[in-house]
């Protein structure tokens, strides 16, 4: 299991008010709301979720580092674990044309308003229960979705995705190295129910066998 990081860059090139966050609204008011995964956490308003999420390329660098250190080729099968609207997945794509591509999300409401070029490949599925045999990808990626569920079904869903992976697997969750990166995090999260270190996720790791590949996002 190696630490291998793809998404610093884009996650940095976001400014963060992290105090104005926690102000803005009651935390606990705004929450509730975005852990219905519905409209109000994609397309509604800032203060609940994304403000509107929309299709701007940001992840294509992301897909073309994951595809070139992996070595994907057209006829590859990709899942993405916590889809969302599928932006990822036709930017891989996109970069990799042939690829076979499916994603799965917790949300209908994503789903339905996946990109319109790869809907047909997402389906609504609990990352805690994957609807697939054993080995039945070349790569599994999940990105910033499995520390939004808790303990007990994360530890399922590292296992899922483990299984159903044949070859290459990648994970990235939320993390914290210091006390203000933890508040940080608390301040700015809508949605995450495991707040752990590197270490403890480590821990989490090696206790569902995962023996694939991951790294941390970090709200400094």
């Amino acid at each position: 299991m190696a630490y291998i990081d793809f998404l610093s860059s884009t996650h940095k090139s976001t400014q963060r008010d992290y105090i104005a966050r926690v102000l803005e609204r009651p935390k606990a008011e705004v929450s509730k709301i975005a852990k219905k995964f519905d409209v109000e956490y994609w397309d509604g308003d800032r203060s609940t979720g994304y403000g509107g999420y929309n299709y701007d390329g940001r992840w294509q660098p992301v897909a073309k580092a994951i595809c070139d250190h992996y070595g994907v080729k057209a006829g590859d099968r990709i899942l993405d674990v916590g889809c969302g609207k599928g932006f990822l997945l036709y930017d891989f794509t996109e970069v990799v044309p042939g690829v076979e591509i499916c994603g799965i999300d917790i949300s209908q409401y994503a789903i339905e308003n996946g990109k319109k070029e790869v809907r047909d490949r997402m389906q609504v599925c609990d990352a805690k229960k994957l609807d697939f045999d054993d080995n039945s990808f070349d790569l599994v990626v999940s990105l910033n979705t499995i520390h939004n569920l808790y303990c007990y079904d994360a530890f399922s869903a590292i296992k899922e995705v483990e299984r159903v992976g044949k070859k290459d697997k990648y994970i990235c969750v939320e993390s914290y190295r210091n006390e203000e990166e933890k508040v940080n995090l608390m301040y700015w999260q809508f949605t995450c129910e495991m707040f752990f270190t590197p270490e403890e996720w480590g821990w989490w790791f090696e206790q569902a066998g995962y023996a694939g590949d991951h790294s941390f996002i970090y709200f400094e």
